[in-house]
């Protein structure tokens, strides 16, 4: 029987479960999205290629199988800055571009003809053409396998519509399950050096542990029971969110220092366990001023690259960090344990920094931010899923809301780009239908996706944006007004984009009293429609901004 190479591509991407695509239509994808659909793949299409990207990174990394994107070349460029924040997320992508046939490339220029594997090579994993229909079903398998092995990320694969058109004898064809092309299993850690790892923690007096973005294969319930049994306090940040509830008495919450007063005291620390944890700029690349430049370092990764990368490390475990932590808690078991004094230090850190954040949310015009966040952390159930995007009015959010529920709790990563948010939420919303998804953005980079709401409208995915409307761009006007005395191209106008979601179909609300508030916040939750609620606020340095001051006037002696 012959079948279109286009008619592999669907097998491949069924073989793996998957029949969401993310998507914007163009000339050089036109055969396969008709194959496709006719095939009963459900498709979001969107109003740009780079909110495609994003909301497939959500896919990938609330379900834990790649997100697909799919875009014609030009399409490819609108891509890229999608494709870096899911490699810097570390996010679980897979995104195919057509072209031109292969017979025209390289012959001056093609139509929309550009380096597309170039071009993504560098911000993805891998990044391959596929030049023969034959060979679809070995690269879908080599895209999945990488992407989803040790550290995940993005993969690109471009498609020449030539290779999509071709018909092949379909007996000529192999295609291999995914479980014989790449494996389950989960790599354990040596015991030898398990072992040297508990002992170092056994002989700490403040010991404590930072688990990150390598954590998709832990197990809640092994770290938690690791936990309880050593009694160390902890950490999350990125995909380690709500591994263990903050609520836990040993969870103290998001690791970033720069927001969450309680995880600056990691440099009190005698030893860390990094889980997943890169020795990265966040933690001051192992060092001073995160870390005690003398701290006994333990990290586990599945990634050798990245053990003792920026520094060395007293024991470095190589393994699936969902494993090693299984490991770790079996160990631990034969040791007697009792809990440091820094524990209780940390909770009192913890209880003063939400009374400080609460002091703040007082009556007033406009309003703070932290007037926004009190009474919508008290409308939200624990399953709901939260997006921060980069702003003073998030970044107030991150150390405030808990994170209760794996999954559930999203930032913008060590990229630090903005414009994501909306598209992410959407994308978040696809892939819990029974979660109510919220995401909080400044007024600055609600503009780059913001008419991404046509697209939740169109598609019903009832996402909630809370918009902080300080008609700056927050993080940037503070650091130029305080530190050089004006701003630069740095102002806004208080726009209504309330108006704007409700031209596009979507619920709309404006506040600019406390009063309104909590009722436009009830009415977005409750409108089972995309909504969003945009609050005027007063321009406030957020702790985040109030950091990079404060580092910044220490260096300049200003």
């Amino acid at each position: 029987m012959k079948v279109t190479g286009s008619h592999l591509i669907v097998q491949a991407l069924r073989m793996e479960g998957i029949d969401q695509i993310f998507t914007l239509a163009g000339d050089h994808t036109l055969h396969l999205m008709d194959v496709m659909a006719e095939e009963g793949f459900k498709f979001i299409d969107t109003r740009h290629e780079q909110a495609a990207v994003d909301m497939a990174n959500a896919w990938g990394r609330i379900t834990g199988s790649p997100g697909i994107s799919m875009f014609t070349s030009p399409g490819h460029v609108n891509a890229i800055p999608g494709l870096a924040l899911a490699y810097h997320m570390e996010s679980p992508v897979i995104n195919i571009t057509g072209s031109a046939a292969q017979n025209q490339l390289g012959q001056g220029i093609a139509q929309q003809e550009i380096d597309q594997v170039g071009m993504a090579k560098p911000i993805t994993k891998g990044s391959w053409l596929i030049s023969d229909p034959s060979r679809i079903p070995e690269f879908f398998a080599r895209a999945f396998r990488t992407a989803l092995a040790g550290r995940r990320g993005p993969i690109h694969l471009t498609i020449p519509v030539d290779v999509q058109n071709a018909e092949v004898d379909r007996s000529q064809v192999h295609f291999d399950p995914p479980e014989v092309y790449r494996r389950s299993g989960q790599v354990m850690g040596d015991p030898v050096l398990v072992r040297e790892a508990i002992e170092l923690l056994q002989g700490a007096k403040r010991p404590m542990v930072l688990a990150g973005n390598a954590t998709d294969s832990v197990n809640w319930e092994d770290l938690q029971r690791f936990l309880e049994i050593a009694q160390l306090p902890l950490f999350t940040e990125e995909i380690a969110r709500g591994l263990v509830p903050d609520t836990h008495p040993y969870c103290f919450g998001f690791a970033d220092g720069r927001v969450n007063r309680v995880s600056r005291r990691l440099e009190e620390a005698d030893v860390v366990l990094l889980l997943g944890k890169k020795l990265d700029f966040t933690v001051s690349f192992g060092g001073p001023p995160t870390l005690a430049a003398d701290v006994g370092i333990i990290q586990v990764d599945p990634s050798v690259d990245q053990i003792g990368l920026s520094r060395g490390v007293d024991v470095g475990i190589l393994g699936d960090v969902g494993a090693v932590v299984k490991q770790l808690a079996q160990e631990a078991e034969g040791y007697r344990w009792t809990e440091h004094p820094i524990v209780e230090e940390l909770r009192s850190t913890r209880d003063a920094q939400e009374q400080d954040l609460d002091s703040r949310a007082v009556t007033s015009t406009p309003l703070h931010a932290m007037s926004v966040h009190k009474p919508l952390r008290s409308l939200l159930d624990e399953n709901d899923c939260l997006i921060f995007e980069g702003s003073d009015f998030s970044f107030y959010g991150t150390p405030y809301y808990p994170s209760l529920c794996p999954r559930r709790w999203f930032t913008n990563s060590t990229l630090g780009m903005i414009g994501w948010g909306v598209s992410y939420g959407i994308g978040a919303q696809a892939a819990l239908p029974q979660s109510k998804v919220v995401v909080l953005t400044g007024d600055g980079a609600f503009g780059f996706s913001g008419m991404e709401l046509d697209t939740a409208v169109r598609h019903n995915l009832p996402v909630v944006i809370v918009i902080g409307n300080d008609s700056v761009w927050g993080i940037d006007y503070h650091q130029q007004v305080q530190l050089f005395g004006k701003s630069v191209a740095t102002e806004l106008l208080p726009s209504r984009y309330d108006k704007v979601a409700e031209a596009l179909g979507a619920h709309g609300e404006y506040v600019e009293e406390s009063h309104q508030l909590r009722g436009a916040l009830e009415r977005a939750l409750a409108s089972d429609k995309p909504a969003l609620v945009n609050v005027r606020i007063q321009a406030s340095p957020s702790p985040l901004t109030e950091y990079i001051i404060e580092r910044k006037s220490a260096f300049t002696g200003s």
